[in-house]
């Protein structure tokens, strides 16, 4: 499936399917640019992915809500069993995660039209003059989707799904904000693999794409 194909898809609104390398987590996210979501979009990643959804950003937006690296604020806290906290994952890179939020107007926080609120209200925030201010008094922590930050210099530091996410968004002129979750598999109890992350993308329409492709077209643009 061409990255042309992916790109037009996230443009409608669409889902990609995302592998990263065989090499690192060896996952396939679903991936949604996040200005879209509706409630129907995190159906779908609940009942066809199944991993943890989170909202990917890039680097300098998140810089701009005064977002830090949940490694981070619990190295600086008051936490005693420092030895807990993971700095490199088991696949040798650091997590990108940071606060988990909810939006103001939200119940819960877990149903799929709360979480497609918190999603869809994140990527507005973007194109806001005063960001920090409006991500301040428009979302609350803890909640119940996780903010994942993207690296300085995306796919040249980290090749992860968070930095491929927000690239292929950024690459189709959209907000660099997305909603990304893991593909299990129900049989085997483990990831989607990619034979059946093919299959599932050929039977419902939703281009996969290879991170090894994404890495050397952003090589050569």
């Amino acid at each position: 499936m061409s990255l042309e194909s992916a790109l037009e898809s996230l443009k409608r609104g669409e889902f990609v399917l995302l592998f990263d390398s065989a090499g690192r987590e060896n996952e396939i996210d679903m991936v949604v640019a996040a200005e879209f979501v509706t409630p129907e979009h995190v159906a779908r990643m609940r009942q066809y992915a199944g991993g943890l959804l989170c909202i990917a950003l890039e680097h300098n937006f998140a810089m701009s809500l005064e977002l830090q690296y949940m490694h981070e604020i619990l190295s600086n806290s008051a936490i005693s069993n420092k030895e807990m906290i993971m700095g490199l994952a088991p696949y040798g890179d650091h997590p990108t995660f940071s606060l988990s939020v909810n939006h103001y107007q939200t119940y819960t926080g877990i149903t799929d039209k709360d979480r497609a609120l918190t999603i869809s209200e994140m990527a507005k925030i973007f194109d806001v003059e005063n960001k920090q201010k409006k991500f301040a008094s428009s979302f609350n922590t803890p909640g119940h989707v996780p903010l994942l930050i993207a690296s300085k210099d995306l796919l040249s530091t980290r090749q992860g799904h968070t930095e491929m996410s927000v690239y292929l968004a950024q690459t189709a002129g959209l907000t660099p904000v997305t909603a990304i979750c893991e593909m299990m598999d129900a049989e085997t109890y483990t990831a989607l693999s990619v034979d059946n992350g093919e299959k599932f993308g050929k039977e419902n329409g939703i281009p996969l794409i290879d991170g090894k492709e994404l890495l050397e077209y952003a090589k050569v643009n």
